[in-house]
């Protein structure tokens, strides 16, 4: 190991990893060298590689790369959390997704990471009176990536978005940490009404392809949403719903539902309608 990798690894060991793959990506497939190069190795630490790499995505006619790229360095530089939770996200896409079989593919190339990473930095930019920003944020997000969340929405850490493709979350809504959710997943209101109007969804919870929540409502830490459900009433905590409308037809089936990433449900006789 170099005194640079030494370095690397000692100072934040995700990114250590992260680089020494990307070196070994440049070395076996020579047609991307060129992109992992200037994407990582050419950068010091994640949080410039990743902004290089969200402002290529995210930039276009209107808000040039280069300015993108200042708009994601600065808040980044601000705000020190959204560092924490990328390497959180990234660890849990890695962790739970048996497809990614590499750090470097869910930062290369998983655009439910990349679009949660660019959703954190409209957040901060909402939370700092720069709404109109924000927002043409949230409008390129939903273009680039198919993924739509409110920039005023509150999202934990160590979240992972699998596909991602067509999941939506609304002003109001709250995910905490240690979530894992799947494409086509709403987070929505049930129609005209303001205020606080979406989910809360509690640390730990598994949300299956397709399943909609509706209303302010509480999904309970270490529950599990079955695919296809539509949810119009709270869920107890470390319980399975499914259905429609969804009804508890058991426990979570795992302590953990949102690492386990367990989707198969059993029997389908409700225990009581929630």
């Amino acid at each position: 190991m170099s005194a640079q990798a030494e370095k690397l690894d000692l100072c934040d060991p995700l990114w250590s990893a992260l680089h020494a793959q990307a070196e070994e990506l440049a070395r076996v497939e020579p047609s991307l060298a060129s992109f992992v190069h200037a994407t990582i190795l050419t950068h010091e630490k994640l949080e410039d590689a990743l902004s290089y790499h969200l402002a290529r995505k995210i930039g276009g006619d209107d808000v040039s790369p280069m300015l993108a790229r200042e708009i994601f360095e600065e808040a980044m530089a601000a705000d020190p959390a959204i560092g924490d939770a990328v390497r959180s996200d990234l660890s849990a896409v890695f962790e739970r997704d048996p497809a990614c079989h590499s750090y470097l593919d869910a930062f290369l190339f998983y655009k439910g990471f990349l679009a949660l990473q660019c959703y954190r930095v409209a957040h901060w930019l909402w939370q700092h009176d720069r709404q109109p920003l924000a927002l043409f944020m949230q409008g390129r997000i939903s273009e680039r990536f198919a993924v739509d969340i409110h920039p005023a929405a509150r999202i934990g850490r160590g979240i992972m978005m699998d596909h991602a493709t067509g999941i939506v979350i609304g002003e109001t809504a709250v995910v905490e940490d240690d979530v894992s959710m799947l494409h086509g997943v709403t987070l929505g209101g049930t129609g005209k009404e303001k205020g606080d109007r979406h989910p809360k969804v509690r640390r730990g919870v598994l949300i299956s392809a397709g399943a909609k929540i509706l209303g302010n409502i509480e999904i309970g830490e270490y529950s599990r949403v079955g695919a296809g459900s539509v949810v119009l009433k709270s869920v107890p905590p470390g319980c399975t719903v499914a259905g429609v409308p969804a009804r508890v037809i058991g426990c979570a089936g795992s302590e953990r539902p949102s690492q386990t990433m367990n989707q198969i449900i059993e029997s389908f006789e409700p225990d009581y309608q929630i």
